[in-house]
């Protein structure tokens, strides 16, 4: 059977009612979405290039995050391996009172968080340009929360809950497929996880941190 595309205006609506968005920040969708398929066609920031995969598998997945964490209660979110910008820009949508940290390496990927940020007129968004390693060694400003999609290995990132670490009693959120298990290294800092389904799919948020 040949397949046909879903009419990208009643995609958007299903959007918008499956996750209680405002016309203005459906309008902030709207804007992200389009900038990140023209800049997908010059360099490669997703695999997934059709409309309903990006809503599905990069906005709504990121927006999961709010059923598990009372996000009005967070200043600052840090997002490390921040790529194309989720779930970090997804979240300041939904809660633009959030101050965010991102961190990417790559150069082409800083230039376009910080270009889509500056077109939907996002304020208190923070790029560094350290790796992992360099940031929890440099930096020492108040974080609330860090948050990955499975951009580092979870042993080098419970490299922030050592002793010295500034951030060793900021909790960690993990994005993870249904398949993953705590490596043996990294039990100590597990503090629970949590499963939810994004389309037929089963995942997991794996929270992290000190007792």
């Amino acid at each position: 059977m040949k397949y046909i595309p879903k009419d990208p205006a009643l995609v958007w609506a299903q959007f918008q009612e499956a996750e209680k968005l405002s016309d203005e920040q459906i309008a902030q969708f709207q804007q992200y979405e389009t900038y990140l398929s023209g800049q997908n066609e010059l360099f490669n920031l997703t695999a997934i290039r059709e409309l309903s995969g990006i809503l599905r598998n990069h906005f709504q997945d990121s927006l999961m995050l709010r059923k598990f964490v009372d996000l009005n209660a967070v200043t600052t979110i840090c997002d490390i391996g921040a790529g194309a910008g989720f779930p970090s820009i997804p979240l300041k949508i939904m809660f633009p009172e959030l101050k965010l940290v991102l961190i990417e390496v790559t150069r082409k990927k800083r230039d376009f968080l910080r270009d889509v940020t500056d077109l939907m007129g996002m304020k208190d968004v923070e790029i560094y340009a350290n790796d992992w390693r360099t940031f929890i060694r440099t930096t020492t400003f108040p974080i609330d929360l860090f948050v990955t999609r499975a951009a580092l290995d979870e042993l080098e990132l419970v490299r922030m809950f050592k002793p010295a670490c500034p951030y060793r009693s900021t909790p960690l959120v993990y994005w993870a497929s249904n398949e993953w298990a705590v490596q043996p290294r990294a039990a100590d800092f597990l503090r629970k996880v949590e499963t939810y389904k994004l389309g037929q799919k089963v995942r997991k948020f794996v929270f992290m941190g000190v007792q």
